[in-house]
């Protein structure tokens, strides 16, 4: 029999806090639950993630919501072409009184941060950004500063406009967990929020989730049992995505200039932990891996011209992995 690595009583309770949090977000938002359980998973894991949809989807408000359940403090920044990195990250300003210069903190000192329209932004602030998502820290007048914990940042980009857009570099690209792709609501989901909207039924959420039990969920993820064959089943997707040919894939292998990072396998794993949780397991399966790994290899595969040519887009790539890689 396996040997439980956590209390039963705290996992138990775990499933209590998540009654809490999945009814915070179901008094506010009407659907877009793949998009809720995903952000939580970033929070769970303490990362971040990149949400694409078109405008009017629930992206901010979902965001709102999220710091708003767990009690975190959230900041939105407009992402625009003339946004500088001190715009983001503070500066350094002078104090006549004291004849010192003292820092003057941007709104990357919060613990949930909004990029809205990240690519709207030039290089120079994706690299300010990059530093706080890999250092956990801010880089001011010669001195580090550490962030706020937990700290997420949750960016978003709009699939349809490519005016005036900036690529993301893609050393930020693998700094996020999960690339999250949104669509439309269903008929029933926009009747709801149509009806909300008519009798200006907005709600709050109510009951919330402090800072120490977000500690103990997150403690509880990282404990979740991960088997040796779901390891290896891991790597051997990531490991696919690189080379397909040992796979049996080498009709696909020039579709693929570049696969996945080594870090897309550890954010895989802790995704399917997280995942498992949710789910109310004290175990990852396989499937949590399936259902995860689209949105932990849509940002990290770089189709090659022959597959622009073609019209096989990332997402017919990834599904033909999945496919063809079995668990041992």
């Amino acid at each position: 029999m396996r040997e439980e690595i956590f209390d039963q009583t705290d996992f138990n309770d775990s499933m209590k806090d998540l009654e809490i949090i999945r009814e915070g977000f179901t008094s506010v938002i009407f659907g877009q639950s793949q998009l809720i359980e995903r952000v939580i998973i970033t929070l769970l894991t303490n990362n971040h993630c990149l949400i694409e949809g078109v405008p009017g989807l629930a992206k901010t408000l979902t965001v709102q919501t999220l710091a708003s359940v767990f009690d975190l403090e959230f900041t939105r920044v407009q992402f625009t072409p003339d946004l500088l990195p001190a715009d983001i990250t503070g500066t350094m300003m002078y104090d006549p009184g004291q004849g010192l210069f003292n820092p003057h903190f941007g709104p990357v000192f919060t613990n949930i941060l909004l990029a809205d329209e990240i690519n709207r932004a030039p290089a120079k602030v994706h690299s300010a950004l990059l530093e706080a998502m890999q250092e956990q820290q801010v880089s001011m007048g010669g001195q580090s500063y550490t962030l706020p914990k937990p700290f997420m940042v949750l960016a978003t980009q709009n699939p349809i406009e490519y005016e005036a857009t900036y690529a993301l570099p893609e050393a930020q690209l693998d700094r996020f967990m999960l690339k999250i792709v949104i669509d439309y609501p269903t008929q029933a989901e926009g009747r709801e929020i149509l009806d909300a909207s008519l009798n200006y039924d907005f709600r709050m959420v109510e009951r919330k989730i402090n800072i120490d039990s977000l500690n103990k969920l997150c403690d509880i993820v990282r404990k979740i049992v991960i088997d040796e064959s779901i390891r290896e089943y891991i790597l051997r997707i990531v490991h696919a995505s690189r080379n397909p040919s040992d796979y049996g894939l080498s009709s696909i292998e020039p579709m693929i200039d570049y696969g996945a990072s080594p870090r897309a396998a550890t954010f895989l794993a802790k995704g399917s932990q997280a995942l498992a949780f949710l789910n109310g397991r004290e175990y990852v399966t396989p499937d949590d891996v399936k259902a995860l790994a689209p949105d932990v290899l849509r940002h990290r595969l770089v189709t090659s011209y022959e597959a622009d040519a073609a019209q096989i887009t990332v997402e017919e790539l990834i599904r033909t992995l999945l496919e063809h890689v079995n668990i041992a």
